[in-house]
C-alpha cells in the first residue's frame, strides 16, 4: 500500500471538514469547548468537530499531539499507544487501546491507524489518521477492532496572540461491535470534551520539567488487562 498517498489524501479529508461549515451542529459546550456533529458520509453513524483553544503556540502544539512517547501519560482515553511502523519523520502507524468507556457499557477497543503530520501555509499544521489493515497486527480476541474514518487535528495560530492556538479536532470512529448507537452518540460529547482538557493539563505538564528525569515507557502492563 502507498502510505504516503494515503496519508496525503486523508489530511486533504480533514481540510475538507474544517473548509466545509454548513449543516454542524452544536451538541455541547463545556469549559469553553465546543462539539458540534453532522451525519459522517463514510458510514452509519456521527462526524464530530470539536473546537478549543491551547496555551501554547501552534507548533510546540503540533509536536505535543503527534509525539507517540508520553501519549499515554496524558490521554486518559488510552491505555497503550505504540508505532508498528515507522515511515518518515512525519508518518508512522500505530497501534492503540483503549479505555471502557461509559462505566464499562464501553468495552475497549483497539486501532491500527495511520498518522502523519503535515505543515501548510499560515502555520497550520495538520494531523491526521485513519485505520488501515496491517497484516503484522491481526485483530485479536482480547479486543474488539475499531474502525478510525478519516480524523485528526487541525492547529491554528490565533493571530492576536501567537502563545494560543486554535484546536480543532475531527472525529468519525466506527466502534464495531454490538454498541447501541445511542450510547456512543450519549458518551461521545462528553469524551472529547475531556480529551480536550487533557491535552491542555498534558500541555501544561510538559512544561514543569519532570524531577524523575524520564518517564516509564513500557506499559507492558497494560496488555494482559482483558
Amino acid at each position: 500500500m502507498d502510505y504516503k498517498a494515503l496519508a496525503q489524501q486523508t489530511a486533504q479529508e480533514i481540510l475538507g471538514y474544517y473548509q466545509d461549515t454548513p449543516g454542524w451542529k452544536v451538541i455541547k459546550n463545556s469549559k469553553k469547548i465546543t462539539v458540534f456533529s453532522k451525519a459522517s458520509k463514510k458510514f452509519h453513524g456521527n462526524l464530530y468537530r470539536v473546537e478549543g483553544m491551547i496555551p501554547e503556540s501552534t507548533s510546540k502544539l503540533s509536536d505535543f499531539l503527534f509525539k507517540p512517547e508520553n501519549r499515554v501519560t496524558w490521554d486518559k482515553a488510552l491505555k497503550m499507544y505504540n508505532i508498528v511502523l515507522k515511515i518518515d519523520s512525519d508518518t508512522f502507524i500505530c497501534h492503540t487501546i483503549t479505555q471502557s468507556f461509559a462505566m464499562g457499557s464501553i468495552s475497549p477497543r483497539d486501532f491500527i491507524d495511520l498518522v502523519s503530520l503535515k505543515h501548510y501555509e499560515g502555520n497550520m499544521d495538520v494531523i491526521s489518521a485513519t485505520s488501515v489493515d496491517f497484516p503484522a497486527y491481526p485483530p485479536s480476541s482480547s479486543y474488539i477492532r475499531g474502525y478510525n474514518h478519516a480524523c485528526g487535528y487541525i492547529c491554528l495560530p490565533v493571530q492576536e496572540n501567537p502563545a494560543y492556538s486554535k484546536l480543532v479536532m475531527f472525529v468519525q470512529t466506527e466502534m464495531r461491535g454490538k454498541l447501541a448507537p445511542s450510547i456512543i452518540e450519549a458518551t461521545m460529547p462528553s469524551n472529547l470534551v475531556s480529551f480536550m482538557l487533557n491535552v491542555k493539563d498534558g500541555i501544561k505538564t510538559q512544561k514543569i520539567p519532570s524531577r524523575h528525569g524520564y518517564h516509564h515507557n513500557g506499559h507492558s502492563s497494560f496488555l494482559k488487562k482483558k
